[in-house]
């Protein structure tokens, strides 16, 4: 392993490092671009949108139309390409493979793949020192897949990482239930992609406990209950930590995003069916081994019967440990910046209601440093991409010196939010999302670096 740090003379030279190479994050550069300024892209995975791509057989519930960012679509005029269907929902597969890849391949060098961002400072300042804080440029330390270490400093620092990476765990109480951790391969965080030989036979023939109550955790149930046409003896187990209500499978028919009411539908009918039994009530404490299966035990001493697999979809979370010698203003609850807290409470909003915002909501005491698209919204699931590029437009202008643009609003989003979406369908309905995500990804899982926000659809 060899370590080296690379210096750069003044500090308006000097690169806005971008991290994450995913819609949000390469939609940053672009605008940069636009207003003159050097991005550095730093993506941990070995290509663009390397999130999005695992999650590549999820259909979004946002079309074409509402995920493909204005400025990226201007960086990639020149290049011939081609903008696809606006009216059609592209998979996880799609967005990757047929927009992020070539605006990666238009920002060229400004994008280092395979580059993972280990910490980030002021140089030569720890978060305690005031002395000369803000005039010093940041440093920001990268790792690259054979160890070696490597200091870029940068102007400034927008965080568009996501929160693919850190999803919630099993336990009631936000912390990995006993056992959880060392339970192996049996437990996933992913909706599966049953559509692969391999992941199909994981789960035909046996039973599998689904934890989690938003649209990850319905298409989950109801890609099992198709599964279980095909091969006898598949059943789940739902997990639920509250009971079942009105509200538990959404609005079903009069759900006014039609695909998050299908998939809400595709759920019910899965338990109504015999597919799946539903446990209300559980929240887990442990994970016990059972000769090869394992055994959920609740917090009140309940216990499953043993399962072969278990599938988690409780959430993401945001990844603030390489943040942690900056200043950073987090709410106490969501962990998001505390501008934005209140806009996306998911008590309050839905991804359509959550009003567009910029800068000033992203600010932190720590001038200069961004957290960006899903990894801004901290736990709340309510993220939509056309959002995202809101934010980092915003957040360029500001970097640029033109503070008038900045506080500007240039996005108006529907009553409904941009949330169509092709639920469990190949053709076109109209919808959203909810728990693991919200409009502009797919029911699996939220947006950032490369994350889903908003999808549904294929098992």
């Amino acid at each position: 392993m060899t370590t080296s740090t690379t210096q750069v003379p003044a500090s308006d030279e000097l690169p806005v490092v971008v991290i994450g190479a995913g819609p949000i994050g390469l939609a940053a550069a672009a605008y940069l671009l636009d207003r003159g300024l050097e991005p550095l892209v730093l993506e941990a995975g070995p290509s663009a949108g390397a999130a999005v791509r695992e999650w590549s057989h999820m259909r979004l519930f946002s079309t074409w139309a509402e995920v493909v960012d204005p400025a990226a679509e201007k960086l990639l005029a020149p290049t011939g390409w081609v903008r696809p269907d606006g009216a059609v929902y592209p998979t996880g597969g799609d967005w990757a493979e047929k927009y992020l890849r070539p605006l990666a391949d238009a920002l060229g060098d400004k994008v280092r793949l395979s580059t993972t961002v280990t910490g980030v400072s002021r140089q030569g300042r720890d978060r305690i020192v005031d002395a000369d804080r803000e005039r010093q440029p940041f440093t920001v330390r990268i790792q690259d897949t054979e160890g070696n270490e490597r200091r870029i400093l940068a102007r400034a620092v927008v965080d568009a990482s996501g929160t693919w990476s850190t999803p919630g765990p099993i336990g009631g109480d936000g912390l990995p239930a006993l056992g959880e951790r060392t339970a192996g391969a049996r437990i996933s965080y992913r909706v599966p992609d049953l559509n692969d030989p391999a992941v199909r036979a994981r789960y035909a023939g046996r039973r599998t406990a689904v934890i989690g109550s938003g649209a990850s955790a319905f298409t989950a149930l109801a890609c099992l209950a198709d599964l279980a046409d095909d091969a006898p003896g598949t059943h789940a187990v739902w997990v639920l930590r509250r009971g079942i209500s009105g509200s538990t499978f959404g609005g079903g028919e009069a759900d006014q995003l039609p695909a998050r009411g299908a998939l809400g539908l595709a759920a019910k009918a899965a338990v109504d069916g015999g597919h799946a039994d539903a446990v209300t009530g559980f929240r887990t404490d442990a994970v016990e081994k059972s000769g090869e299966r394992l055994v959920l035990v609740a917090e009140d001493g309940r216990r499953l019967d043993p399962v072969d697999e278990v599938i988690v979809l409780t959430g993401f979370r945001p990844d603030l440990s390489f943040l942690n010698e900056l200043r950073l203003g987090l709410d106490e609850r969501l962990q998001a910046p505390v501008g934005l807290a209140p806009l996306i409470d998911p008590n309050q909003h839905s991804c359509g209601t959550v009003y567009p915002h910029g800068v000033r909501e992203l600010s932190h005491p720590e001038k200069g440093v961004y957290l960006v698209g899903m990894k801004s919204y901290g736990r709340a699931p309510t993220f939509l991409a056309m959002t995202g590029y809101e934010q980092v437009r915003s957040v360029a202008a500001s970097l640029a010196g033109d503070q008038e643009a900045a506080e500007r609003v240039e996005l108006t989003l529907p009553e409904t939010g941009v949330c169509g979406g092709a639920g469990l369908f190949d053709e076109p309905a109209q919808t959203e999302s909810e728990d693991s995500g919200c409009c502009g990804a797919p029911a699996v899982v939220q947006l950032g670096t490369g994350a889903p926000a908003a999808t549904s659809g294929g098992c």
